[in-house]
């Protein structure tokens, strides 16, 4: 994925950030290293209560013995912001790799999505003040009338028809409880210097666990390197319901899309 242009001299000073500007590898290929801060786009001003959720966890976390994960501490701007101008910051973890293995990467989901319904038990109302891409998106793949119609708007040829044929797929099956998730995890689990996943750009939404571990799956398959053979487990029951919500999030959040990948998957 392309590199996003560098953070703006203001958000760099609102955030303290010092040092040489270098890109960071991870979540969409956006993310700039500033000194001892991981500066990050994409962010939606209503997020603000994510950060003391995210902290208070983080230290949780690291005060496990013995580790089994991390997650990225964030810091707030020296006007108190924890966004400015779309960019929050988080402190950076030096000597990390990316993880690329799916079962890692799954295995990461279930114990990150299993700390955060504990850390939140309520819906955070901020979640529905969220006007940002993603969040539209994940509106739109849970609410089929939506869906439709978003795509009807766009421009790409043939994405009306994927999005009608995965929404065709739909059955109403339960997909368990709804609690706080990351919902960008494929590309934003590192690997630390002794090997424990570090999590970071923390992408919330309230959905199910299994709904979110679809999405990280499609995105290990679409973007990561992982087998397209990932996917047949998610071809039956709750899963294949899970992993067509995950396409209809992930068509509807692309601009543009890339149709005919996600059609040559095969999900619908």
């Amino acid at each position: 994925m392309p590199q996003s242009s560098q953070p703006p001299d203001r958000v760099l000073d609102l955030f303290v950030a010092e040092g040489v500007l270098e890109p960071l590898p991870g979540g969409r290929g956006t993310t700039w290293r500033a000194g001892d801060l991981a500066l990050s786009p994409g962010h939606d001003a209503s997020e603000g209560w994510l950060a003391p959720v995210q902290a208070r966890l983080a230290v949780r976390l690291d005060e496990l013995t013995p580790r089994s994960l991390r997650l990225a501490l964030p810091v707030p701007a020296r006007d108190g912001s924890l966004v400015v101008e779309g960019w929050s910051a988080t402190r950076f973890e030096p000597g990390t790799t990316p993880c690329r293995d799916l079962a890692t990467l799954r295995a990461t989901a279930h114990l990150l999505h299993a700390h955060l319904a504990s850390a939140v038990p309520e819906r955070p109302a901020g979640l529905d003040a969220r006007t940002d891409q993603w969040a539209r998106a994940d509106r739109q793949a849970h609410d089929a009338d939506r869906a439709i119609a978003a795509a009807a708007d766009r421009p790409e040829p043939g994405l009306a028809g994927l999005v009608a044929t995965l929404v065709a797929g739909l059955d109403g099956t339960d997909l368990g409880r709804e609690h706080l998730v990351h919902a960008d995890l494929a590309g934003n689990v590192l690997l630390d210097a002794v090997g424990v996943p570090f999590v970071i750009d923390l992408s919330p939404a309230w959905r199910s666990p299994l709904w979110a571990e679809a999405v990280c799956v499609l995105d290990a398959v679409l973007w990561h390197g992982a087998p397209t053979e990932a996917l047949d487990d998610w071809r039956a029951g709750p899963e294949r319901q899970a992993m067509l919500r995950a396409a209809l999030f992930r068509v509807l959040s692309d601009v543009p899309c890339d149709v005919g990948r996600y059609a040559a998957l095969g999900l619908a």
